[in-house]
């Protein structure tokens, strides 16, 4: 960009990318609210007990890159709605391994359902060009690794 063009800041694309993704995200939270009581917080945590099993709330809170505190709240608040049950680590009384109860299951897999749904709900708003430039363009740009500064 040249010194003396003006930069539209509504044009930049980190905002339109944020502004897709949360707009999404708030309208699928609801349903996760709604049928559920979870908030989008809580949800992370049977989102990935149910895709890989037993963890531990410092490994799923790596994944989504969530706060220690929130997720602890979460947890908390998943147990008393006996979604997941805690295990403490023979070894290391601070380790505490989480698995979905049986309730906590179903609600993993009615979920699952509901998700593909809105997926297929989102994908036909789109052409299949446009589905595989935005694929193929975010692939790239989640891909590298690397700061466009560097």
């Amino acid at each position: 960009m040249s010194q003396n063009s003006v930069f539209d800041q509504q044009a930049f694309l980190l905002h339109l990318l944020a502004q897709a993704a949360e707009r999404s995200s708030l309208e699928f939270q609801q349903v996760s609210k709604d049928r559920y009581g979870l908030l989008r917080t809580e949800w992370r945590v049977p989102f990935h007990l149910g895709l890989y099993g037993t963890m531990t709330a410092g490994t799923i809170g790596t994944a989504p890159q969530t706060h220690k505190r929130k997720l602890s709240r979460a947890v908390h608040r998943l147990c008393e709605k006996r979604y997941l049950t805690l295990h403490r680590h023979s070894e290391v009384t601070r380790v505490e391994h989480l698995e979905l109860t049986a309730r906590g299951r179903r609600v993993f897999d009615e979920r699952r359902g509901i998700s593909a749904e809105y997926d297929d709900a989102l994908k036909a708003q789109l052409s299949q060009p446009e589905l595989d430039a935005l694929r193929s363009g975010r692939r790239k740009l989640s891909g590298t690794g690397r700061s466009p500064f560097t």
